[in-house]
């Protein structure tokens, strides 16, 4: 018998859980119709831990337009939370190719002035980013940074999150693993550090809208290796994608054996990285399908 598990990426606070799994288990159904397929396990093997509400704290009632100066700004954050997020959104903006011309228009030429190290610089890539890339939101991706951040280096938030994350990994039980965004980064932590201890079978290990090559968070979870409980590894991104800077590829997040990696996908979703444009895409959803039904 074998089970799927799917782990989601941030704001998912105040959803459903029940709710969320169908949909995703819809958006799969797509992805299967497309090729011919009918959905190869019983909704009951499927299973979809939820931790919505862990990340959701800081930014709590705010408009949106406030959201990132929060983030950004962070008035209670050290030196090590600025650096990650100054990293973060530097790399995010050389991607999108965000010019001083353009951070100019959307925050003004005194922003430039000041430079990388002032929160005002920062805020005027986000400013950026929403005016000048077709689907991004400024605020999403400093939302999305900071969560990556409290997982990584929070060690209450990590823990609370990670409770969850094992509870439907049962030992020597074959599981096929899909994650997106944060839950990219959350499941190859897990699976790398416990998933052999803990008799972890990962036939295949999906991740799709991955963050996981961008500098900062590599290098946060350095050594970066092929977690020893998974069989192959899959990754799908859409290159307008700005959460998905990169390919997990020999280039930007080297391992041994090798993350296979799909770069093509057409994620219909407004913003380019919203799971039902990557579960429903044909190819991910034949690839989840044939682990499943491989002896």
């Amino acid at each position: 018998m074998k089970q799927l598990v799917f782990i989601h990426g941030r704001a998912q606070e105040h959803k459903d859980a029940a709710e969320l799994k169908m949909q995703w288990i819809a958006a799969f159904r797509e992805g299967l119709e497309k090729n011919g397929l009918s959905m190869p396990i019983s909704e009951d093997a499927i299973r979809f831990p939820y931790y919505g509400e862990t990340l959701h704290g800081l930014v709590s009632g705010l408009p949106p337009e406030k959201v990132a100066e929060v983030i950004v700004k962070g008035d209670n954050a050290d030196d090590e939370e600025r650096t990650f997020m100054r990293a973060v959104i530097q790399e995010v903006q050389q991607r999108a190719g965000i010019s001083d011309a353009m951070l100019a228009e959307a925050a003004g030429a005194d922003v430039i002035a000041k430079g990388p190290l002032n929160w005002e610089w920062l805020q005027g890539v986000l400013k950026a980013i929403d005016r000048f890339v077709p689907g991004a939101s400024g605020a999403s991706i400093a939302i999305a940074t900071n969560d990556v951040y409290q997982y990584l280096y929070n060690i209450g938030i990590r823990d609370e999150i990670e409770t969850g994350i094992r509870k439907p990994m049962l030992p020597d039980v074959p599981t096929v693993v899909v994650s997106h965004s944060l839950g990219t980064v959350v499941s190859y932590s897990l699976l790398r550090r416990e998933g052999k201890e803990l008799r972890w079978n990962v036939p295949l290990f999906v991740t799709v809208g991955s963050p996981l090559a961008i500098t900062a968070i590599r290098k946060s979870l350095a050594p970066n290796k092929h977690p020893a409980c998974v069989g192959k590894w899959f990754n799908a991104m859409d290159e307008r994608d700005v959460v998905a800077l990169y390919p997990l590829d020999k280039e930007n997040f080297p391992l041994n054996p090798a993350v296979e990696n799909k770069t093509d996908v057409r994620n219909h979703t407004e913003n380019r990285h919203g799971i039902a444009g990557y579960l429903n895409d044909k190819e991910v959803a034949r690839r989840i399908y044939d682990a499943l039904v491989q002896p």
